[in-house]
């Protein structure tokens, strides 16, 4: 896969956009039943972070893979150049809020270590083969992140 050009990335930040905060919407609504899972059948959480410049809460759904007690989330962006938005959000502070369904759970995040990210990475592109594409699409290294109860 090549590269995004500039014009692809602005369209496509404009639609994750627009389909994160229906799906948030539904999700919520719907306790999760609606918007729970990707069309591939991969799960389907909410991360809510406070917003690095703003300080209001930021909400993005994401795909998750669970690992014990541990949420495991990709800042893939669809293997665009950027980070995305909420990754940004939890560097600079990493509690967050996830919901599973209609339960909350406060959480703190941070970035698997390049040991795990390794160990991890093939579950992750097992549950969505397309984070295989998505990094190869991009020269950053995708980060995953893993959420811990606080």
């Amino acid at each position: 896969p090549k590269p995004f050009t500039p014009r692809q990335e602005k369209v496509g930040t404009a639609v994750i956009k627009v389909m994160s905060r229906l799906n948030t919407w539904v999700y919520r609504v719907s306790g999760g039943r609606i918007g729970g899972r990707f069309p591939s059948g991969a799960p389907v959480l909410l991360l809510t972070t406070i917003g690095r410049k703003t300080g209001r809460p930021q909400t993005a759904p994401l795909l998750y893979l669970k690992e014990g007690d541990t949420y495991v989330v990709v800042a893939s962006k669809g293997g665009m150049s950027d980070h995305p938005l909420w990754f940004k959000n939890l560097e600079a502070n990493p509690r967050v809020e996830v919901e599973v369904g209609s339960e909350k759970l406060a959480m703190t995040a941070r970035r698997a270590t390049v040991n795990e990210k390794a160990a991890l990475w093939p579950k992750l592109v097992a549950m969505y083969p397309s984070y295989a594409e998505y990094q190869k699409r991009t020269t950053r290294d995708i980060p995953v992140v893993l959420l811990t109860a606080r």
